[in-house]
């Protein structure tokens, strides 16, 4: 299985992106999928995340301004980011909770993170 996450790149403060997380490989189903960002020198830290029926979590700084979302027939997540910060400047990972056969367990995976940088 492999997580890949795009979408990342360099824009100025107030502007807008669109982050994906698609899996891909042996997948039966996908539970819960979550972003996260670590900044230079900080801890990774909690962004959003989604469970399989669309519920979602936000981390409080995010609340208003980050929307996540999900499209189980492309595997795909999706975290769109609109009036971004300078302090939003991080490297964004997404982990999944995969099954790869029927009533097997759940693992979890991380992609390699992208890159968000916030001009001022």
């Amino acid at each position: 299985v492999q997580l890949q996450a795009s979408g990342g790149g360099l824009v100025q403060a107030g502007g807008s992106l669109r982050l994906s997380c698609a899996a891909s490989g042996s997948i039966f189903s996908i539970r819960d999928v979550g972003w996260y960002r670590q900044a230079p020198g900080k801890q990774r830290d909690f962004v959003s995340s989604i469970t399989s029926v669309g519920s979602t979590n936000y981390a409080d700084t995010m609340k208003g301004r980050f929307t996540i979302s999900r499209d189980n027939a492309k595997n795909t997540v999706y975290l769109q980011m609109n009036t971004l910060k300078p302090e939003d400047t991080a490297v964004y990972y997404c982990n999944a909770q995969i099954q790869h056969i029927t009533g097997g367990v759940y693992f979890t995976y991380w992609g390699q993170g992208t890159l968000v940088t916030v001009s001022s």
